[in-house]
């Protein structure tokens, strides 16, 4: 062993046979290409926003009359032959089948009230928008009077109904009396939807992460956002039924589809972590945040749809808002 001074510098001698590594030939860092896409978001809004040919129509049009057609003969000869035979028996099924219709009409006569509240609702948001241009003080009070009526009866807008009732009395502007609107009946109702919103954003996101059967996320994201967007509408007074419900939702993701709402953007990524945070976790879990969050854009859509007047002095919820409330410790306790 040599000595070695314990102040001399140490000298590591490198065998400097062969060439030399450079930084300059290490391979660049590949760029994460694999985000999440929302597909069963996507698949959803595809089937939802799909028009059929008018061929198609008229086949399910015809099919459906000759049903019914074919069943009504059915039940005529066998009710008519178990008379002849059994007279109790043969009236017992026909009072059956005679409650069977009425139940029948009755659900009809519920879908066309349904489908009626939503125009009415509908036509809530013209006049609102139309008293906005015209600046009439009358018009407007006319419009708050007819907005009371149509809450009357609901213990959730009690207080604010009476709020509302003081607040007409002393307000001499238009904008006042929109704002006393909002403020007192249309705030607590824009509360319960962002409460569907998010409920339906972590159904969602919880399907698409865990489970990973073929399709099981996409009939998830269809279900979820028809019974969202059902609800948000009986929040705001419109009570749809299932044909209200589906009319609903074509016209909700038709809007969004247009408009190119319904597509992973890079303001979307930004508002869940700026993207790199979906690459670091699991695939599932990232596609579970964007199905979410396309859900809760979706859901807000839906509360502008069903909304008696646009967002005006309330502020318009956020995407990142909703996701952030919904999807906290879902996943991560980290912040979304």
């Amino acid at each position: 062993m040599t000595n070695h001074s314990k102040d001399a510098p140490l000298i590591i001698d490198i065998d400097d046979t062969g060439p030399r590594p450079s930084p300059a030939d290490a391979p660049p860092v590949a760029e994460v290409t694999d985000l999440p896409t929302g597909q069963a978001m996507q698949s959803m809004a595809t089937l939802a926003a799909r028009r059929g040919s008018v061929l198609g129509r008229w086949f399910w049009r015809l099919l459906l009359a000759l049903v019914v057609f074919v069943s009504g003969l059915f039940f005529w000869d066998f009710v008519t032959g178990l008379v002849a035979r059994n007279p109790v028996l043969g009236y017992a099924v026909t009072l059956l089948l005679a409650a069977f219709v009425l139940v029948c009409l009755a659900l009809v006569i519920r879908e066309l009230a349904a489908l009626a509240r939503l125009k009415r609702v509908d036509g809530f948001q013209i006049r609102a928008a139309a008293i906005s241009d015209a600046n009439n003080i009358d018009q407007a009070r006319s419009f708050a009077k007819d907005l009371q009526r149509f809450y009357k009866g609901r213990a959730d807008l009690s207080w604010g109904q009476g709020k509302l009732t003081d607040a007409l009395t002393n307000s001499f502007d238009v904008d006042t009396v929109l704002t006393s609107l909002e403020d007192t009946l249309l705030l607590p109702l824009d509360t319960q939807a962002q409460r569907e919103v998010e409920a339906a954003a972590r159904q969602v996101a919880t399907v698409t992460a865990l489970v990973p059967l073929a399709f099981a996320d996409v009939i998830a994201a269809l279900t979820a956002n028809v019974r969202m967007i059902r609800r948000i509408a009986e929040v705001y007074g419109g009570r749809a039924g299932t044909l209200g419900s589906w009319r609903l939702t074509r016209a909700v993701i038709t809007h969004l589809v247009a408009t190119g709402a319904v597509a992973v953007g890079d303001d979307l990524l930004g508002s869940l972590g700026g993207g790199t945070l979906l690459s670091k976790i699991s695939r599932r879990f990232g596609e579970g945040l964007v199905n979410g969050a396309l859900t809760a854009r979706v859901g807000i859509a839906a509360m502008e749809v069903c909304r008696p007047m646009a967002f005006s002095a309330t502020k318009r919820p956020s995407v990142t808002g909703i996701v952030r409330r919904a999807l906290t410790g879902l996943f991560d306790k980290k912040e979304i």
